[in-house]
């Protein structure tokens, strides 16, 4: 059974933000780690659940559960082969693999694309104890473990901040391949709907009319599948969690292989769900120069179409 330490103080901090009060009071844990605690439940204020961004009013008792773990907090280097289809001394472009986890996490410390990339680009442990790095060593944005495809890595904190100033506004082009149960009611279509965690179950995200603004837009490709499948193309205009899969299950129109949202019970025989990020569109942080980038359909994933064409 996983032991947890409980942590408790009282602030009287007023309009401040939740998670940078905690990590006034916890500056072992990083931005990223403070985040994940509040958004899984774990962080109470007044014995109520809360979000990073709420400001306390006033007095507030702050309790934070913390799992009892061995030292994560120096991410080893592990050379694993890694796909790159670009990279110079500010950027890295890679095609990653279904199944590959991003960035280590409580319990999930090895075999992670950060730590990949650590044996690659030693250098990038700099940004390790840089505080302007908010933990995120280079990572600009993420694809769920079983999603495959293209993503932008910074090798320095400067490339850093200039992509995530990118994706904030939203001038970064992303492109999915997905092949859904249900073909959508119209070929092309832009669904606008806000996504939080799921009140219910805390580890999902849902549609919530309070959540942050989410943007997918979608595009039929081929339709010529059993049982009413379909394949298209989607664009992503915000970077929420799971977005396309709960836009897609919102919809009625799943992602096949997605057991979270999607059937429990799986018929093609996928291990994974069928998510590819394809394109990838962005300015080179540092010459500025537009750089586009495409990526085919993992074999398994060909394999499943073939299998399903009627």
């Amino acid at each position: 059974m996983e032991s947890h330490n409980i942590v408790q103080f009282t602030v009287s901090e007023s309009g401040e933000r939740l998670d940078k009060i905690i990590i006034a009071q916890l500056p072992a844990l990083s931005r990223a780690q403070v985040q994940a605690l509040i958004k899984d439940g774990m962080v109470t204020v007044d014995g109520e659940t809360s979000k990073p961004s709420a400001k306390l009013k006033g007095e507030s008792l702050i309790q934070v559960t913390l799992p009892v773990v061995e030292d994560e907090s120096i991410i080893e280097p592990e050379s694993l082969d890694l796909d790159i289809r670009y990279e110079d001394e500010h950027i890295v472009v890679l095609n990653k693999p279904s199944g590959l986890v991003v960035h280590p996490g409580v319990g999930n410390v090895q075999g992670t694309l950060v730590n990949a990339l650590l044996a690659r680009y030693p250098e990038m442990i700099d940004m390790q104890d840089d505080p302007q790095a908010e933990g995120r060593m280079g990572i600009v944005h993420r694809l769920d473990k079983d999603t495959s495809g293209l993503m932008v890595v910074a090798r320095h904190v400067e490339a850093l901040y200039q992509l995530m100033g990118q994706f904030q506004a939203r001038t970064v082009e992303k492109y999915y391949t997905a092949l859904l149960e249900r073909r959508p009611k119209t070929n092309t279509g832009t669904i606008d709907a806000p996504i939080a965690r799921d009140p219910r179950q805390r580890k999902r995200m849902a549609v919530v009319r309070d959540g942050k603004p989410a943007v997918t837009e979608f595009e039929l490709i081929d339709d010529n599948f059993l049982d009413g499948r379909a394949l298209v193309c989607l664009r992503l205009h915000t970077g929420r969690t799971h977005q396309i899969r709960v836009h897609m299950a919102f919809i009625g129109c799943p992602v096949v292989g997605d057991i979270v949202y999607g059937y429990r019970k799986q018929r093609t025989g996928l291990k994974r769900q069928f998510l590819h990020a394809s394109e990838l569109a962005f300015d080179h942080p540092a010459t500025g120069e537009r750089l586009h980038f495409t990526s085919e359909l993992p074999v398994g994933l060909q394999n499943i179409l073939d299998k399903l064409r009627s």
